[in-house]
């Protein structure tokens, strides 16, 4: 079917208000959620096709994602539905004032390939848990997962409700031609570019959830064992394609000999001598982005790894140490099992470094100076901050997940998806058993006393 075609179906539907009932939004995730339990061994294969994912990583940080988000809005939409009753003003006394909750309509949802079922999936559920349609379209950088996506959506949903659009480039600029009541986008800030751009022809509100170079702080009191094994999960986890994942260590001088040392033993640790053959480690996801990793390390002096395979897209999870910012891991967004690490001798050279790159999507430290971890945190803009590990900000959906300028604008996860996808309109009930006059022209001369009035007010 024609995109045109699909888009005015949905439009065409929505505009019937069958979206706007509660339980019709509640059945169609109870029926999604049966479908994915039917599907979840599909769902394994096609990961580890596209990505090589281990089924303990696939399902923790994929599949168990979307069923809890499936679970929580299930469990809460029809109380977030509802009416909120807000105070009134004085000024508009007698009256009862409200915040409407209503859907924002048709919305188009651009997907990944780092992390392509998740971040396929759970951002369809906030928007059909507020009642839009949805026409999502898959990386086709993962194609065996947007193939399984699909085939999901299809069994779930009337097309005219949620529908997919697999293809290239082409087809993502044919779904931007068109006019939306909200796109969500997932991918880089280069890409983000381009949506805003159509979306602002229109005025259409977007949510974008982008990257950036994300620094991991190591001061000298620390605990490096612990730290190492943190930054190396947090890096490391999906072959180091997660958009939040440590993309540069700043590490204090005195120590960053020894941090190194404990990052490289923690690396042999989790992914053995020869990570190629671990059922613990992922593989780059596609040929471009194999090259570009590849390109990275050319001629760069590694403390470890850098082995990689071009036949299985296989990059081994490596270091390296760098001098200055002017290096080329430290240019842009790594998005990948690289990391560089710097020193530092003072804390201003911290700043220096972190101040020269666009806010970041994540940032961490890893301290016990409690003054020093509150500086830092609030010395820096991110999009969110974890103490004494990585990641993990992410796991808990009462946090708003989201960046802010070059790493995203807008959040979601839990009650903010819901929000995300949400218009809520404002609605003043008045009374009439009394009507004040003051307001009503002939205004009076002299309004000394209802200055006064409204000072307290």
């Amino acid at each position: 079917m024609p995109i045109s075609d699909i888009h005015q179906k949905q439009r065409a539907f929505f505009n019937a208000h069958q979206t706007k009932n509660i339980q019709f939004r509640k059945d169609s995730l109870i029926r999604f959620q049966a479908v994915l339990i039917e599907e979840e061994n599909a769902i394994h294969h096609a990961l580890f096709s596209d990505l090589g994912k281990p089924d303990f990583e696939a399902y923790l940080t994929e599949y168990f994602v979307v069923m809890s988000e499936l679970k929580t809005m299930i469990k809460n939409m029809e109380r977030w539905s509802m009416p909120k009753r807000v105070k009134s003003s004085m000024l508009n006394f007698p009256s009862k004032d409200y915040l409407l909750p209503e859907p924002f309509g048709c919305c188009l949802q651009i997907s990944p390939w780092n992390y392509p079922f998740q971040l396929s999936l759970a951002t369809v559920i906030g928007a059909v848990a507020a009642g839009n349609t949805v026409v999502l379209k898959p990386s086709e950088h993962a194609p065996k997962t947007a193939e399984i996506v699909a085939k999901i959506i299809a069994k779930s949903f009337d097309p005219q409700h949620v529908t997919v659009v697999n293809g290239d480039a082409s087809a993502a600029n044919e779904l931007l031609n068109l006019r939306w009541d909200h796109i969500f986008f997932t991918g880089s800030t280069h890409i983000a570019k381009i949506i805003a751009k159509a979306a602002a022809v229109h005025l259409t509100p977007t949510v974008l959830e982008l990257g950036g170079k994300n620094p991991c702080i190591v001061d000298a009191s620390a605990s490096i064992q612990l730290s190492a094994k943190r930054i190396v999960w947090g890096k490391y986890v999906n072959c180091g394609q997660t958009c939040i994942a440590p993309d540069y260590i700043l590490a204090e001088a005195s120590i960053k000999d020894q941090l190194i040392e404990a990052i490289v033993a923690e690396i042999k640790h989790a992914f053995g001598e020869d990570p190629s053959s671990s059922k613990s480690y992922g593989r780059i996801a596609h040929a471009k982005h194999f090259d570009r990793m590849v390109h990275l390390v050319k001629d760069t002096d590694l403390i470890h790894g850098g082995d990689h395979d071009a036949k299985t897209n296989y990059f081994g999870p490596t270091v390296l140490e760098v001098n200055n910012s002017s290096h080329p891991t430290m240019e842009e967004e790594i998005f990948g099992p690289i990391l560089p690490v710097l020193s530092y001798q003072n804390e201003n050279e911290i700043d220096h470094i972190i101040e020269q790159y666009e806010r970041p999507l994540g940032f961490y430290v890893f301290s016990k100076r409690k003054k020093f971890i509150k500086r830092i945190f609030a010395q820096h803009s991110y999009g969110g901050g974890v103490a004494n590990d990585s990641l993990i900000q992410f796991a808990n959906d009462n946090l708003p997940f989201g960046g802010v300028g070059h790493s995203g604008m807008g959040a979601y996860h839990g009650k903010h998806s819901f929000d995300a996808f949400t218009h809520y309109k404002p609605f003043v009930k008045r009374g009439t058993w009394i009507d004040p006059s003051i307001r009503y022209a002939p205004y009076p001369t002299s309004f000394n006393w209802l200055k006064k009035l409204l000072k307290n007010i």
